[in-house]
């Protein structure tokens, strides 16, 4: 990168992490897809394959969409009565298998994934891997399992301060180095003990929170912490907006590597609009959240096709700078009564030749405001004669086709500075996104007049 603004903010970020698990995997967020939201227990081969075919039949492997994740419920009732007691899939749900079900995924060209938990039972009561972390790694390396979600349930006690939890997790980490296959590890332990603090050496992403439910901003006293700082009890139903403001102090955490899971998504499940659905995976993706799906991709309508394969936002979750937008301000956003209706919220990272900047309004009415990047980006202003071009990413490319695949996507312009002020108008529960992409040519121009002129 040529940017001395954008190298600043990067530095700042990379500062602040722990040193990542250094084995080359998730070095951008892992997409995918996973059973769970929508099918629960009802797990199948038959589920898994004919998903995996839907996948790739949609055009998501294209886009990046590779891990299909098999959730909890794929066991048999016991493990194998035969030492070292292996794990064992249930014979009726997978008659073939594991193993061949894994050949079957990687010969489509996609990755496969599985589920255990840290405790003696997962969290649908099969056979969890506490105290079985060697024998099921080596397991899972002869079946081809390409990445491993581990939850938290039945932990016998071993939690409630960060280094019972850190070795709990650890072990089965080393399990899976030392069988010897590149397994993503996504530890799934809710938040608990601030995994961000110390999770980035031994996994690959970890869940900051209890839970997701498919509801946008309601309250519910199973999702008891205002904030997971100091959190003592995760729970779960936690709604997307719940979740978003979990992960506002957390951002300078995840990079390269290591990145916040703010759990699977919804879109398409039907319990929140279009709009509340485009905030969703906007805010998801430009937080660098593992973009995991958790729908019904055999049966997926026009507007869910369309909002999961967004490829600007896509892009700004996949950049290779790593960079996760950080909440920078808070605006309360009242009615004319004087009555608080909700928060309009800015949030601002750093990509590759650009910034994103993307504006919340958890209001039902809609907000409007302006901003200069300069205000919003302060490293902007490092280059103060830089030219952008600004895209909208939530604008319809040609407004007639509607809501389509493909057609997300509109320019602002192109003369825009830093110091410029952009009118935003954002829908009630909606969110604009803008990704502010330097016109390299004018970049280049600028610095050889001011070579020319000896400054």
């Amino acid at each position: 990168m040529k940017f001395s603004y954008l190298h600043l903010g990067a530095l700042v970020a990379q500062s602040l992490l722990t040193k990542a698990k250094q084995d080359g995997l998730a070095r951008t967020p892992p997409m995918g897809w996973v059973h769970w939201n929508y099918w629960g227990c009802n797990i199948s081969q038959d589920t898994i394959l004919k998903t995996a075919q839907a996948l790739i039949d949609a055009g998501l492997d294209k886009l990046g969409y590779e891990y299909v994740i098999m959730d909890d419920c794929w066991h048999a009732p016991e493990r194998s009565p035969h030492k070292p007691h292996p794990p064992v899939a249930d014979p009726e749900r997978f008659p073939d298998g594991i193993k061949a079900l894994s050949e079957k995924i990687h010969a489509m060209g996609l990755k496969i994934g599985i589920y255990s938990s840290a405790g003696t039972m997962t969290c649908g009561r099969r056979f969890g891997s506490l105290g079985y972390e060697e024998i099921d790694a080596r397991t899972y390396k002869e079946w081809g399992i390409d990445y491993l979600k581990y939850d938290n349930c039945y932990n016998e006690g071993q939690a409630g301060y960060d280094l019972l939890s850190y070795n709990r997790y650890a072990k089965m980490s080393r399990a899976l180095s030392d069988a010897g296959r590149p397994i993503v590890y996504a530890m799934c332990n809710w938040g608990e003990d601030g995994p961000w603090n110390w999770a980035g050496t031994i996994a690959h992403s970890w869940r900051i929170s209890g839970d997701i439910i498919d509801v946008y901003d309601g309250y519910d006293d199973r999702c008891p912490c205002e904030s997971v700082l100091n959190c003592k009890l995760a729970g779960g139903y936690c709604s997307m907006m719940r979740i978003l403001d979990f992960a506002a102090p957390l951002v300078t955490k995840a990079g390269h590597g290591q990145w916040n899971d703010m759990d699977m998504l919804e879109v398409g499940n039907g319990g929140m609009t279009t709009t509340q659905y485009q905030t969703h995976f906007a805010m998801w993706a430009v937080i660098k959240s593992p973009l995991i799906l958790g729908n019904d991709l055999m049966n997926m309508d026009v507007v869910t096709k369309a909002l999961i394969t967004n490829k600007w936002l896509i892009d700004i979750n996949q950049d290779p700078n790593g960079e996760p937008a950080a909440r920078i301000r808070k605006t309360l956003i009242k009615n004319p009564h004087g009555e608080t209706v909700g928060v309009a919220q800015i949030w601002v990272g750093g990509v590759v030749r650009g910034t994103v900047v993307a504006i919340v309004n958890s209001s039902p009415d809609k907000y409007t405001t302006k901003y200069a990047l300069q205000d919003v980006y302060p490293w902007a202003k490092r280059n103060p004669g830089v030219k952008y071009e600004v895209i909208d990413l939530w604008a319809l490319t040609d407004p007639s086709k509607g809501i389509v695949e493909g057609n997300w996507g509109r320019s602002l312009g192109k003369a825009f500075t830093s110091a410029s002020y952009l009118p935003v108008e954002v829908t009630g529960h909606g969110t604009t996104v803008h990704r502010w992409n330097i016109i390299e040519d004018q970049y280049v121009d600028d610095q050889k007049a001011l070579r020319a002129e000896g400054l």
